[in-house]
């Protein structure tokens, strides 16, 4: 058996933009039909959710249910024990939250690696190897593995080029939430210096060629972000969806 191939980082690689979905729901329900309606991606949050380690391992499933759609698992941390976790269950775009300079990047690298190049943990009968059956696994598995850092203060985009380029980074998250907090406007994302922030991130990942990815529930600034360069967009999470499209229900029947 071959190596499973990694679309989304096979996209990222061709410029092709993929349009991505927040899942923080429990349970491997909301992510298989997120991967029914047709997103490129699917993020399955353990950082600001209730999701345990051994939950990501059924949502993993259900969206592998969908071929063209890919799983992204975001960690809680930049944390060698729930990286190997997570890629022994098959996970191959990894997430990782609040990166703040290249060295930290370099970790979650390092992380991500078997030896003599990083320090996973070897096991051969896991789900990531197909139990086994795929050929050269140990070998192999970093060509089709992707790594995502998050960047999301002030002070991290100042090494946000050289966190960008460090090899075995595939591109770069801008976290527009934590940004707006270390930027002394907590919560409003629609801060112009927030915006001029984000938009000049975009532009300076752009010039390095590295990929580009934010999550943003305004429609409009997403498509800007396109134009910016963005290779992959979350445009909602399950949880405010449901929210917002219940609310408006209950406002229109009473």
């Amino acid at each position: 058996m071959d190596l499973p191939r990694n679309r989304f980082k096979a996209a990222l690689k061709d410029g092709r933009h993929q349009l991505g979905f927040w899942n923080t729901i429990a349970g491997p329900i909301v992510p298989e039909a997120l991967a029914a309606i047709g997103f490129d991606w699917i993020v399955v949050d353990t950082e600001h959710t209730t999701t345990e380690a051994f939950q990501v391992h059924h949502s993993l499933q259900a969206i592998a249910a969908y071929p063209e759609v890919s799983a992204v698992v975001r960690p809680v941390s930049n944390d060698p024990a729930y990286i190997k976790r997570y890629l022994d269950m098959g996970a191959q775009t990894l997430m990782i939250p609040y990166v703040q300079t290249p060295e930290e990047a370099a970790a979650a690298v390092h992380a991500m690696r078997y030896p003599p190049r990083g320090m996973r943990g070897m096991a051969g009968g896991t789900r990531a190897s197909r139990f086994g059956m795929v050929r050269d696994y140990m070998t192999r598995a970093e060509e089709e593995l992707c790594l995502i850092v998050q960047v999301e203060t002030i002070d991290a985009l100042a090494h946000l080029e050289e966190i960008g380029t460090t090899d075995g980074v595939d591109a770069v998250f801008i976290g527009p939430a934590d940004l707006s907090g270390s930027m002394g406007h907590p919560g409003n994302q629609a801060h112009p210096e927030v915006v001029a922030a984000i938009e000049d991130a975009f532009t300076r990942l752009k010039a390095v060629n590295v990929p580009s990815g934010i999550l943003t529930l305004n429609e409009d600034f997403a498509k800007r972000l396109r134009t910016l360069g963005s290779g992959f967009t979350a445009i909602g999470t399950d949880i405010s969806s449901m929210v917002r499209d219940i609310s408006a229900l209950k406002s229109r029947m009473t």
